[in-house]
């Protein structure tokens, strides 16, 4: 097989991979995980049902890969701590890291959030996927606790809180749960939701002479 074959066939793989990614997003979030079966994501993605099955086994690691593509944003193998957003906001001074923490989460979960709703509404019900709901709050967690870290490194944290609590209330205050509560459900827009994440996290974080109340 010559090398420009390879790559054709290549190509079409990954072509196919992200069509039955793409049908699999559609269905989960239009109509819930549990009601859409493999043959449906197979069905909609013009592909037969046993190059889905081929392609990734099961109906959660669909959603599971889904899900890495959706908040990566792309399909390259890179963890959230390794993207540019993340190395820039750790070396940024304390308030710029706050908007860029805030706007990373913010332009994530325009992407995810309907999906990671599919995720959590199916967890009390499917094994699986609380798994799968617990493992995104603990990586959730992680970022949170390493860019508390990088704060608290710049500046005393308010009232003296720990890195520990300063991580909490950052996985509080930018949970997608929030972040649908508002955008999805009360209507705001995800600028002004960014807005009000990034005020409630500088007045929570930072001592108040950093911001100048």
């Amino acid at each position: 097989m010559t090398g420009k074959s390879t790559g054709a066939r290549a190509a079409k793989t990954t072509a196919n991979r992200a069509k039955m990614l793409a049908a699999a997003r559609e269905l989960f979030t239009t109509r819930g995980y549990t009601a859409t079966t493999i043959k449906a994501i197979a069905d909609a993605a013009g592909m037969a049902v046993q190059t889905l099955y081929f392609t990734f086994a099961t109906k959660r690691a669909i959603l599971s890969e889904l899900l890495d593509v959706e908040i990566a944003g792309d399909t390259e193998p890179v963890a959230t701590m390794d993207r540019p957003w993340f190395a820039a906001a750790v070396a940024a001074a304390p308030a710029e890291q706050i908007r860029l923490q805030v706007a990373a989460a913010a332009t994530i979960y325009a992407r995810v959030s309907p999906l990671l709703e599919v995720v959590r509404s199916a967890a009390s019900t499917d094994v699986e996927l609380a798994e799968l709901w617990q493992t995104n709050i603990a990586q959730r967690r992680l970022v949170q606790l390493r860019l508390a870290t990088a704060l608290a490194a710049k500046t005393p944290l308010r009232h003296g809180i720990t890195e520990d609590r300063a991580a909490d209330i950052a996985l509080t205050v930018l949970a997608p749960e929030t972040y649908r509560l508002l955008v999805h459900e009360r209507g705001w827009t995800s600028q002004e939701w960014e807005s009000w994440a990034m005020d409630a996290l500088t007045l929570q974080l930072l001592p108040p002479e950093t911001y100048g109340a």
